[in-house]
């Protein structure tokens, strides 16, 4: 039977860099967020956003995604409403995806927010993706448009690396190149023969 595996890690933390190694074993990849993302320009979750967060953040049937974000990632509350909206929906899309993947001894899904949104309770096996806060702040300011601010904002609303470590199986330290990437060829072959 096919396993789901979860990833995650904090933001910064080179979650998708390990799952393109991951990748590149050949192993499915769901990415939890960019899957969101492309979601919620659908009809359907942009009536239902514009109907919570208000008309102005829809224009032309476009979301202004950082609108909402300066309105979710500084009250947790609206987060929240924001997550009922959109986790569902991705639910939906990643069973449909996993139905085809039925060959494969493993996928994995990738997900920031995997304990956040209780998405971890559909895998079988969780690997969290770790790194030094200042390196992970360090990728963020190299790769987004963004102030150190908004990225401690942002970490706050997720969970530490520690309450998530203590909740996985697996751990990926990743700031070594060759490091993290033996580690996740050791934690590929273990999970084939499981």
């Amino acid at each position: 039977m096919t396993k789901i595996v979860g990833l995650t890690g904090g933001i910064g933390s080179g979650k998708t860099t390990i799952a393109n190694y991951f990748k590149s074993f050949g192993v499915p990849i769901y990415i939890a967020d960019d899957e969101a993302k492309k979601l919620m320009h659908s009809s359907k979750i942009l009536n239902k956003i514009k109907n919570q967060f208000g008309e102005e953040l829809v224009t032309d049937k476009q979301l202004n995604r950082e609108k909402l974000a300066q309105i979710v990632f500084s009250n947790p509350e609206k987060l929240s409403q924001l997550n009922q909206i959109v986790h569902p929906e991705v639910k939906k899309h990643f069973l449909k995806w996993f139905e085809k993947q039925k060959k494969h001894s493993y996928i994995i899904k990738e997900a920031a927010i995997l304990f956040e949104s209780k998405t971890n309770e559909d895998c079988d096996y969780i690997i969290t993706v770790v790194a030094p806060i200042e390196t992970r702040i360090q990728r963020i300011l190299e790769r987004d448009t963004t102030t150190r601010e908004a990225i401690l904002e942002r970490m706050k609303n997720q969970w530490s690396d520690a309450d998530k470590v203590a909740k996985s199986d697996f751990v990926i330290h990743n700031e070594d190149v060759n490091e993290a990437l033996k580690k996740t060829y050791d934690i590929h072959n273990l999970l084939n023969n499981l």
